[in-house]
């Protein structure tokens, strides 16, 4: 019983996560990448059969294979994230004017994501 609960709990969470991954695909403002591995991560753990449904998509499957096989990502993917992340934090930046404490703490917050994304190990095809 315990079991059955925990599995039924972590396909929720992972559904949910999937949920967010794909509104992120059309609002900049939510990662999508994150969220799928996230969903990933948790239905190999719970469930088999959505995890191989996340991994057949036919729009995010292959990134997400790709990161389950080796923890790659694509130049094309680093790109599209750096440019989701200028755009947005430039934005979030204009609208904190004359709070440059706030300003600042977004340009070191922007700074650490880009440095993170820009670490990760790429694919050795690229999709450029």
């Amino acid at each position: 019983m315990r079991r059955v609960l925990q599995a039924t709990v972590l396909n929720i969470i992972g559904w949910m996560l999937v949920l967010l991954g794909v509104i992120g695909a059309f609002l900049p403002l939510l990662p999508t990448t994150i969220f799928l591995i996230l969903a990933l991560f948790i239905f190999a753990k719970s469930s088999p059969r959505f995890h191989q449904m996340l991994l057949n998509n036919r729009w995010f499957g292959e990134g997400l294979r790709r990161w389950e096989q080796n923890k790659t990502v694509t130049r094309q993917t680093k790109r599209k994230a750096t440019l989701a992340i200028l755009l947005m934090f430039t934005i979030s930046i204009g609208f904190l004017n004359e709070r440059w404490i706030w300003q600042l703490l977004l340009v070191m917050i922007a700074g650490m994501l880009l440095t993170y994304i820009w670490r990760l190990k790429e694919a050795e095809t690229d999709e450029t």
